[in-house]
């Protein structure tokens, strides 16, 4: 499979990974366990935003965006186009992954304070898995053109799935997840600080910290699922998948603090997430009739997104109806002050 990733291309990102997780894990060890307010998450959201358009670019230039020669400088204008196109769909997929971090937080009471390390590793996680999932899927498609046919059926199956489960009320008490881990597992009534396991009266138990982050888990699998072979229809360059990929990941955690309050705004996302998960199907489909210019690709989902933004906020809500395909009642939040009755140890 044709790639731009040179090993020097591949190693600097390498290190640009490592870099930014480092910077993370540093502020988080330094800031400790805090609330994280809309300003912080804000500002530290512009920053990554800011960081993709500055890598796009300077990967814009290196492939010959100013070259005098035409052939180049429209080489370069399409990868850039890729990555933009494929880093917008990745975080639009990656709203809905928010609301369904939201939904367990208040579903497990969550302390505001502890919520912030647990996106931490779940995001390291969600790098790890999504890593893995797009060298098989790169393989799989330089191996096996067909494949393309069966991730584009998936993609419209997927996203007629998500247009009918959008309003509905998600039944967490039966989740398959959930009940797999309560049946192998003790799990502690209370929290404990950010352990994940603790005793209490002389037993061992994981706490409810670590199986939140164990079900974030099983959501990254999930999502990852529906959104690996979506930026594989935009674009089969294993680096520009893995980038905008790792782009839009990086900003996710602060995402989620600006949007957390604002989830029932835009309660009709989902549709329009819906529809672009079943345009990019259709696209995987005709690939070998008809390839869709990734201009177009790019303008259909800043529109559909946009218009189902602007609608959610002139349509008010039906009761009980969220911006996800998952909505939730929140659950009553602990006493912070309450002592836990585990010995700690």
């Amino acid at each position: 499979m044709v790639s731009i990733g040179t090993p020097l291309l591949w190693s600097l990102f390498a290190l640009f990974v490592f870099a930014a997780l480092a910077v993370d894990f540093l502020a988080l060890n330094r800031q400790g366990a805090h609330t994280v307010s809309i300003r912080e998450a804000s500002i530290w959201w512009f920053i990554w935003v800011l960081v993709s358009l500055i890598f796009v670019a300077w990967l814009w230039w290196l492939l010959g965006g100013v070259a005098e020669d035409q052939a180049t400088r429209e080489f370069a204008n399409a990868k850039a186009l890729e990555f933009i196109t494929g880093y917008l769909v990745e975080v639009a997929l990656a709203v809905d992954n928010i609301f369904v971090f939201l939904l367990l937080f208040n579903y497990f009471a969550v302390p505001p304070e502890y919520q912030k390390r647990v996106l931490m590793i779940g995001i390291l996680g969600a790098w790890i898995l999504r890593a893995v999932m797009i060298l098989v899927g790169a393989w799989l498609i330089s191996q096996f053109h067909w494949i393309m046919y069966v991730f584009g059926a998936f993609l419209v199956y997927t996203g007629f799935k998500m247009w009918w489960a959008a309003g509905q009320e998600p039944d967490l008490e039966n989740n398959p997840a959930l009940l797999w881990v309560k049946r192998r597992m003790k799990i502690s009534p209370h929290y404990d600080g950010e352990k994940f396991f603790t005793v209490v009266n002389g037993v061992k138990m994981a706490t409810p910290l670590f199986v939140v982050i164990a079900l974030i888990g099983v959501v990254d699998v999930i999502f990852a699922v529906d959104s690996i072979p979506a930026i594989f229809a935009i674009t089969r360059d294993p680096f520009i998948v893995l980038t905008s990929n790792v782009f839009a990941i990086l900003g996710l955690r602060a995402m989620y603090f600006v949007l957390a309050g604002m989830h029932e705004k835009f309660h009709l996302l989902s549709y329009g997430l819906a529809i672009v998960l079943v345009f990019i199907g259709v696209k995987m489909l005709l690939i070998d009739i008809y390839k869709i210019p990734i201009v177009w690709s790019l303008g259909f989902t800043v529109t559909t997104l946009a218009v189902t933004m602007l609608l959610s906020l002139r349509i008010p809500a039906k009761p009980g109806e969220s911006g996800s395909a998952f909505p939730f009642e929140p659950k009553e939040k602990p006493d912070p002050d309450a002592q836990s009755s585990a010995e700690r140890g």
